[in-house]
Parts: C-alpha cells; structure tokens; sequence
C-alpha cells in the first residue's frame, strides 16, 4: 500500500485535492502531525482491505521545518511503507489574493503585516520538499474541473470514472425551499389533484395522481422541455467538475404534483445513464 502525501504551499489548494481525492475513495487525513505519520501509517497498514488509499496532507500548521517532514517519510521507508508526494503550489500573486478574499491569516504571518514575504519564505523552507515530489500540480489557472482532471490523471479509479449523481427532490413551497437545493422547478401551473375528490387523500406515488399530472398537454410539454435541458446542462456540470446535484420539484403542499414529476424526472435520469435518488420531503405531511 502506497500512501499519497499531499504537501505544498498555503493557499494552494491541498484542501481541495483532499476533497477531489475523497471523491475517488482516498482516505484523507488533513493536518497530519508530522511525527504521527509512521504510527498511523502502520494502523492503516494493518487494515490494508478497508484502507487501500491513503492521503495525508502536511503543509506548515505541522510541518515547522521540511527536515521533519523528510525524517518522518524515512520513517515510512524504515516499515516497509512506500509513498509519493504530490506538492501543490501557485505563483505568489494568486496566493496572495486568496488570503485577501478570504481574510485568513498565512501560517508564517499570524499578524498580518507582511503576506508577500511570508509566501516568499515558505516557498524557500518547502523547496526541499517540492524537489523531492513525485507529482506537482500549480492551481494558479485552474477551475475545479480543470484540477479534477489533473488529479485523475495522474491517480486513476473507478471512481473518477463514475457519471454524475443527481438527487430529485419534491417539496411544498408552503413548508419552504430546501436549503441545499442546486436547481429548483415550480410545477403549481399543472392540474392540481388536490381539487379532484377521489385522488385527495393520495400521493404522486399512486399512479392514478401520477397519471393525472403527467399526462395533461401542459405537463407534456413541460417534460420535453425539462428533460431536454437536464440533457443539456448534466455534460456541462461534469465537466465543470460537479460530482452531485440536487434538483427540487416543488408544488404547493409537496404531495401531488411535485411528487409525479420527480419520480417522471428520476426515471429519465436513470434512462440516460446516471445514477439518481428520488425524496420526496413533504409527501406525508398534512393536507
């Protein structure tokens, strides 16, 4: 079992290739204590079946000085342990103005007075390291599609490899919009089975409610077209590097309408070749 360790400069982006890497089934630790890695390593290592990719991330919150990061990777050696580094850098102007949008401090700076020349001297203390790396990968003009592929580039799997996963959601506008929604549909224009005696008390679940909504000319037309756009945008967005979506359906109480759609929506999906849930939040909650 190799063990990846991700290394690099302080808003650079090592967070972000830990979470890329988690994607495709690394098991990540950040802020690795640098004189812990050889113990945990051979945790790890006696678990080889439920851990076979491992990425620790060391940067300057634990590193101090890269001749303890260096005298820790011996230590790896000295087990029998291999592994490879990935460093991960920008130019200095990129990483500045990261600190600046997100008002963090730069580890070598805690004060503030000087980003410029704290940059400067971690890319001097780290250098041994990034002399050492295996792989190096500079975000200074990458999009987080661009830096997906990058990474599965150098560290392929089936799980890179998997198509983007959608979640249907149906809800009532009346119990409010989920929160984590990523695109939300209003469907209250179509028929309401809720003005229709003997389908009331049922859901979009039954097929006589499903039926009744999906079938009017209005909701045809609409599904033509919303599933043509879902076509449409899905390729963008896995290219971009979305890896999940949430797409919310919503009517008015969350029983009916939304209900038939997100399952009409949820089946296509999975016609198409990606992988989808269907919740349908509302659906039990009182008329």
């Amino acid at each position: 079992m190799d063990i990846l360790i991700i290394s690099g400069l302080s808003g650079a982006g090592k967070s972000r290739v830990a979470a890329v890497l988690e994607d495709m089934d690394f098991y990540c630790v950040d802020n690795m204590p640098v004189a812990m890695m050889a113990k945990f390593a051979e945790l790890i290592n006696a678990a080889h079946e439920k851990y076979e990719r491992v990425a620790l991330v060391a940067d300057m919150r634990t590193i101090g000085h890269a001749d303890e990061l260096v005298e820790a990777l011996k230590s790896l050696a000295d087990v029998d342990l291999g592994y490879k580094i990935l460093f991960v850098e920008a130019d200095t102007a990129t990483i500045v103005k990261r600190f600046k949008e997100t008002r963090r401090r730069h580890p070598l700076d805690p004060e503030g007075h000087n980003l410029e020349g704290a940059v400067s001297e971690e890319i001097a203390r780290l250098a041994p390291i990034r002399g050492a790396a295996d792989e190096i990968i500079d975000t200074t003009n990458l999009t987080l599609g661009n830096l997906q592929n990058r990474i599965i580039g150098i560290f392929p799997s089936d799980a890179a490899r998997r198509p983007l996963s959608v979640s249907v959601k149906s809800f009532g506008f009346k119990h409010g919009i989920p929160a984590e929604a990523d695109i939300v549909f209003d469907v209250r224009f179509l028929p309401n089975p809720h003005y229709v005696e003997e389908l009331r008390p049922l859901t979009g679940m039954d097929d006589r409610v499903y039926d009744y909504v999906v079938t009017s000319e209005e909701a045809r037309e609409f599904a033509e077209k919303l599933f043509g756009m879902m076509d449409f945008l899905l390729p963008l967005y896995i290219k971009e590097g979305k890896r999940y979506l949430i797409v919310c359906i919503g009517c008015t109480g969350g029983r009916h309408r939304s209900v038939s759609f997100a399952r009409a929506l949820r089946e296509h999906l999975e016609a198409e070749g990606y992988p989808s849930d269907c919740v349908h939040r509302d659906i039990d909650k009182p008329v």
